[in-house]
């Protein structure tokens, strides 16, 4: 099965396209003070290694618009400048350099100031988020809903666009955050019935782990799966670097990015496991994650579903009492003790990653014809 996206213009921030036919991107936000200008490009560094495609960072102050220019400069990814409530600081962000805007409709409220900033952007070349959030909605829309509901997040983020479009701007992407998993998943349907502008989705204020991972997980997987939905950011209240780990992860999962590290398949464990496979796959995933290797390993505790999962992964283990065959592509090449088993499937990652496959199964297959030649003597 394979998502069919559903068709957006495509626009650029920075280097990086988003909407079209361009692959979903990866958000994150620094919690850095701007004005620290190496406290945040040391994080916004963390964030690109961890998947970040895109960060945004906060221009609350003129501090912080002074210190944009310098971490624009020195980005490994684009940088967009999170605005509210003074324009002013969007056109020093635009004079900065910075890859993207993020305008939040609900409190820039001056129309001829939000078609200043478009112009400018326009004259920049730099792109406008369209930013609805709904715990910062216009009171006017409040008062005529009388809640946040996703109607209300939807007119918001129209009324700016028409802002926008009446001084010819259309490079333009747009959010309609909700800390309500239905309310924010049912704002980003009605919206991509009325536009065909890339959204970024995310569920807004989703919390610290685990319970805002399955938030976000839940909303934004969603969408995805219906084919909405062209950039993402978990929005949790922990180490932005987690954010981006997770973000990716996702993607990769639903096979909306290629894989670019660790997939470790493991049973949950049961009475049948003849193996502490909960054990084994902990040390194996702790390994693996830390050599960053980009391959999917299977942990299976008894031979009811193990010999299958590890067959058709990169790397196995088919756990039966107290020992396992040894999987490589599809292939058994030993069988292992349990307490060799974590070292055994990190060798065998290593040889796959540094050696390429077809020489690591040439010579698992050179080593048992010797094995059979010796038995036969």
């Amino acid at each position: 099965m394979s998502i069919t996206r559903r068709p957006t213009r495509k626009i650029m921030v920075g280097d990086v396209p988003v909407g079209g036919d361009a692959p979903v991107s990866v958000q994150s936000m620094t919690t850095t003070k701007t004005a620290d200008v190496e406290a945040t490009v040391a994080q916004v560094y963390a964030l690109r290694g961890a998947g970040a495609d895109i960060v945004r960072v906060t221009c609350n102050d003129a501090e912080a618009a002074a210190g944009l220019g310098e971490i624009v400069s020195r980005s490994p990814v684009p940088i967009i400048a999170d605005i509210h409530f003074q324009y002013r600081l969007a056109l020093a962000s635009l004079e900065a350099g910075v890859a993207g805007l993020r305008l939040n409709p609900g409190n820039i409220r001056k129309p001829e100031h939000i078609r200043m900033v478009a112009r400018a952007a326009a004259d920049a070349g730099v792109p406008i988020r369209v930013g609805v959030n709904a715990g910062s909605l216009d009171k006017d829309l409040l008062a005529k809903y009388g809640a946040p509901v996703p109607e209300a997040l939807v007119e918001s983020g129209l009324g700016e666009i028409r802002l926008l479009e009446e001084v010819g701007f259309e490079d333009i992407k747009i959010s309609v955050k909700h800390s309500h998993v239905p309310s924010m998943v049912e704002s980003y349907r009605l919206l991509s019935e009325r536009i065909d502008y890339p959204l970024h989705l995310g569920v807004t204020e989703a919390g610290p782990p685990p319970g805002g991972l399955i938030k976000s997980v839940a909303g934004i997987s969603t969408l995805l799966l219906e084919g909405i939905g062209d950039t993402i950011r978990f929005s949790l209240t922990a180490d932005p670097v987690e954010e981006a780990k997770a973000g990716r992860k996702l993607l990769e999962y639903l096979d909306l990015r290629e894989r670019r590290g660790l997939d470790l398949i493991a049973c949950p464990s049961c009475g049948r496991a003849e193996v502490d496979v909960i054990e084994v796959a902990a040390k194996v995933s702790a390994a693996l994650e830390a050599e960053n290797s980009p391959l999917q390993v299977a942990v299976m505790g008894c031979v009811v579903n193990g010999p299958g999962e590890a067959r058709a992964a990169d790397l196995g283990i088919a756990a039966g009492h107290g020992k396992g065959h040894l999987f490589v592509k599809g292939r058994v090449v030993r069988v292992v003790a349990e307490s060799e088993m974590v070292d055994a499937l990190v060798e065998e990652a290593r040889r796959l990653v540094d050696e390429g496959v077809e020489a690591r199964l040439a010579a698992a297959e050179s080593a048992r014809e010797t094995g059979r030649g010796a038995a036969g003597r």
